[in-house]
């Protein structure tokens, strides 16, 4: 399965902060049909991830009823990507 959504990053400042952009509800809940076929253990699902032309392997985490990605540093440095900015995000699911 290949989903292209558009979303903004952003910050959470738990106990480990991490940057992520949220996965629409439409894809979401296409990833959520398939999840039971690529899960492996809290609902996570393995993925490639690609953001104008860094890619890398992720799990998109689940979070009230959508999907967040991860995106990494090196990504972020990469891609010179800043808080707040509205991003591409390709994804491979291997269903």
């Amino acid at each position: 399965m290949d989903l292209e959504f558009a979303g903004e990053i952003w910050f959470w400042k738990g106990p480990a902060p991490w940057h992520f952009v949220t996965v629409p509800e439409p894809e979401s809940g296409a990833i959520a049909d398939a999840s039971s076929l690529v899960t492996y253990g809290w609902g996570c699902i393995p993925v490639q991830a690609r953001i104008g032309r860094t890619r890398w392997a992720t799990s998109l985490i689940p979070k009230d009823g959508r999907y967040l990605v991860p995106i990494k540093t090196a990504v972020r440095r990469a891609e010179r990507l800043d808080l707040g900015e509205t991003v591409t995000v390709q994804l491979v699911v291997d269903v």
